[in-house]
């Protein structure tokens, strides 16, 4: 990122296409992704769900070559405070994914904790609250994964806060930073999720400066999220019911975020998601279009390149 200093970088990301998963005819073919992500004005992607694009890393940098694309980020799934056991059954998918960034020049690997109900029955699958041996199995699982990242393949572990994990409320992202040093952890904010769980983007930002080090941009719908929650909607309902929502449409305001992250003066990702599996084939790039362009407008250090 040495040719982008001091700047919000935007890009984007297979989720903005409905890409939740390595292979489903619901989703839009990788080959139209990276057409339609270079076509919209954009120049950084993140992997997505590994093996949605291809992982031979000679053949990605060729498709990524051909479209004048670079890749910020791969993502990665654990569940680490389901016990100290949890390591070996998250470093084989997870080092898969460390590997196939750092090939394509990436810095980042943006980490998602497992959800606590089932994302398509609803079911509970796991007290939502965590007791304090899960909240250090948590914090010991993730300050080792940093670590490693960053010996082994010079990556930064950036914690995604999400919807229906155990954490996604400020308290607990909170708790997690307390935990864990900027050396090994850092958040990718995601201020969709934020405000879904009831987070205060601008808050972390001006809280905790030197612990941003990733963005995920989005919005949500406050009607719809208020019928979230007092129906008690899952995650994938509640993007079936359209809680996210094309900018500027929603809350929070992205140009506050984007004025409080151009304040902290270093380079910073900010990555479009849209979060809206499934989806027609021909939705997604008008939005990513519109998107970068109402992104754009909202500083006078925000770039796609």
């Amino acid at each position: 990122m040495s040719d982008v200093e001091n700047k919000l970088i935007i890009g984007t990301a297979p989720d903005s296409w409905g890409v939740w998963f390595p292979d489903d005819p619901k989703q839009t073919p990788w080959q139209r992704f990276l057409d339609e992500a270079a076509e919209s004005g954009h120049k950084w992607i993140e992997l997505g769900p590994y093996g949605y694009l291809p992982t031979d890393p000679s053949r990605l940098a060729d498709e990524l070559a051909q479209r004048d694309l670079k890749v910020s980020a791969g993502t990665v799934f654990t569940a680490f405070h389901r016990g100290l056991d949890q390591w070996d059954v998250a470093w084989e998918p997870a080092r898969r994914v460390a590997e196939l960034t750092a090939a394509m020049g990436g810095e980042h690997i943006v980490v998602i904790p497992a959800m606590w109900r089932d994302d398509v029955t609803g079911e509970a699958v796991e007290n939502e609250h965590l007791d304090d041996k899960q909240w250090n199995d948590l914090f010991a699982g993730h300050n080792k994964l940093g670590k490693v990242l960053a010996e082994e393949y010079g990556l930064k572990q950036q914690f995604h806060p999400h919807a229906d994990a155990h954490v996604g409320a400020q308290q607990d992202i909170e708790h997690l930073l307390a935990e864990s040093t900027p050396d090994v952890l850092n958040l990718c904010l995601d201020t969709g999720h934020a405000e879904y769980c009831g987070a205060n983007s601008l808050e972390l930002i001006h809280k905790y400066p030197e612990r941003i080090g990733y963005l995920h941009l989005k919005q949500v719908d406050p009607d719809v999220l208020a019928k979230v929650k007092a129906d008690n909607m899952t995650w994938a309902e509640a993007n079936l019911a359209g809680v996210m929502v094309e900018p500027p449409a929603g809350l929070p305001d992205l140009r506050a975020v984007i004025d409080a992250v151009e304040a902290l003066d270093r380079p910073i990702f900010g990555i479009v998601e849209q979060d809206m599996y499934p989806v027609a084939f021909d939705v997604p790039m008008p939005i990513a279009d519109r998107t970068r362009k109402y992104l754009l407008s909202c500083g006078s250090r925000t770039t796609v390149a």
